[in-house]
């Protein structure tokens, strides 16, 4: 293990410190998130973020192929020996044609960062390397999350891959909540031998009662309340700036969920920009979902700040009192952020302080709508991933983001993680749950046409297209 590193409880009033084998995910003192902190002066730094391009010509060897690993000089809490990899971070940006999308932005200034091409199919596997990793040294044989879907399939994919340093198999264990999953992600839960438990309740109640069976049978917890997770995360913009040759874009526009990736990403850009490696930090825009919109409610509506880390709890428990007294749920299209109480949001707050950021929320209509928009440009996503560019969408009609800002939208899942959604949504039939009643309906949807088994016919419909087209 590097002696550089350990654990410090996020608040700066407090700032306890923990040895970084510590089996806590809060603060001992005063019970708040915790991160994994570096003393930079004992660390060997590149000067330049240009140092990593190097690692292109090693790809042969696993970790310079990973796209987390490779940056390992700015994430250096364990030894190369002790990485886990299974080929993660082999993601590109990609530039859509803006003309597709009929978005009021500058042409050439919107970029897609696709982690549908990771492993298991979304961006949960930068974070699973560095978790399982972590599992490794401390040697864990049991790990476990809550889900909603992409937890439990990278999980159950990195587990059946990870042995312990002694080869002893790892156990994946997952929890689901009734009726609250997408079977794409299911699926490979299942087919990659998870421990999958259905639990009576949503995911809030799946998170409270994993986090209670870790600390009995010795669990080792994966969600992003492990501050390993979002290690593994800020990867993802460490690949965003290699893509862009290592200048910062305007905004980052990243849906909001559990609040991982916003968090992971404010401190990926705060210590860069405090290392020297990048001369300014871009813009943050969260988007929840308007069914799952707690930060949003909290920023916008409630004041909520994070005021150099004492940030007031009180709204907070005010909120989440409200929601139980009146038996509110999280409900939303796109389940990978249908969530209502994220335990990341802290540590989100510092991220918008951090990057000059800014929430908002937006439809499942809309969401739907982005969703097939981003097919046509030849990206198939999952409903979440759509909240970024239905959100761009509204922030650039509001005037809050300029029209010739350069921006990165996050995709943050492949299509196939819910085909279920898409199919509804083309074939015209209702979203579970139902759209809002104000909300276009299937506004690009893409139906099927029966045609009979007559190649005159068949002909005829396909010339028909082409002229309507």
């Amino acid at each position: 293990m590097n002696a550089a590193a350990f654990l410090r409880c996020i608040r700066p009033a407090c700032h306890a410190t923990f040895d970084l084998t510590a089996p806590i995910f809060a603060c001992g003192r005063c019970g708040s998130l915790l991160d994994v902190a570096y003393d930079w002066d004992r660390l060997s730094v590149p000067a330049s973020l240009s140092f990593f391009q190097e690692r292109h010509a090693t790809r042969n060897e696993p970790i310079d192929f990973s796209g987390v690993w490779r940056f390992r000089e700015i994430l250096p809490f364990a030894p190369p020996s002790d990485l886990v990899t299974v080929g993660e971070g082999q993601t590109l940006l990609q530039a859509p044609d803006i003309r597709r999308l009929d978005l009021p932005l500058k042409p050439g200034h919107l970029h897609f960062q696709y982690e549908g091409l990771n492993p298991s199919g979304s961006f949960k596997d930068n974070g699973m390397a560095a978790a399982f990793t972590m599992a490794r040294i401390l040697g864990r044989r049991r790990v476990g999350c809550a889900s909603t879907g992409n937890t439990s399939a990278s999980l159950a994919m990195y587990a059946s891959l990870t042995q312990l340093n002694d080869g002893t198999p790892m156990r994946g264990i997952v929890f689901i909540g009734s009726g609250k999953i997408a079977h794409g992600k299911l699926s490979q839960a299942l087919d990659f031998g998870a421990l999958t438990l259905q639990i009576d309740g949503d995911f809030d109640a799946c998170l409270k009662r994993i986090r209670e069976a870790a600390d009995r049978l010795n669990l080792y917890l994966m969600n992003s309340v492990n501050p390993f997770r979002l290690e593994g995360q800020k990867t993802i913009m460490y690949r965003v700036l290699e893509n862009l040759d290592w200048g910062p874009p305007d905004w980052i526009v990243v849906p909001g969920g559990n609040l991982g990736n916003a968090s992971a990403f404010g401190k990926a850009f705060i210590e860069l920009h405090a290392l020297g490696l990048i001369r300014r930090i871009p813009r943050l825009a969260v988007i929840n979902a308007s069914g799952a919109n707690t930060l949003h409610e909290l920023v916008n509506n409630r004041g909520l700040r994070w005021s150099n880390g004492a940030w007031d709890d009180a709204i907070i428990a005010g909120h989440r009192n409200e929601r139980a007294t009146a038996g509110l749920r999280a409900q939303t299209v796109a389940s990978a952020i249908e969530i209502a109480d994220p335990v990341n949001l802290p540590k989100a707050l510092r991220s918008l302080d951090a990057m000059n950021g800014l929430v908002t929320d937006v439809t499942d209509g809309a969401i739907l709508d982005e969703k097939a928009r981003i097919g046509r440009t030849g990206l198939g996503c999952e409903p979440a991933s759509a909240a970024s560019l239905a959100g761009l969408r509204k922030l650039l009609v509001n005037g809050q983001i300029a029209n010739d800002a350069r921006v990165v939208c996050i995709l943050t899942g492949h299509a196939l993680k819910d085909p279920d959604a898409t199919v509804r949504y083309h074939m015209n039939a209702e979203p579970s749950p139902p759209r809002e009643s104000s909300a276009p309906r299937a506004q690009f949807a893409n139906n099927p046409i029966r045609v009979a088994d007559d190649l005159d016919a068949i002909c005829r419909v396909i010339e028909q297209q082409d002229i309507a087209r």
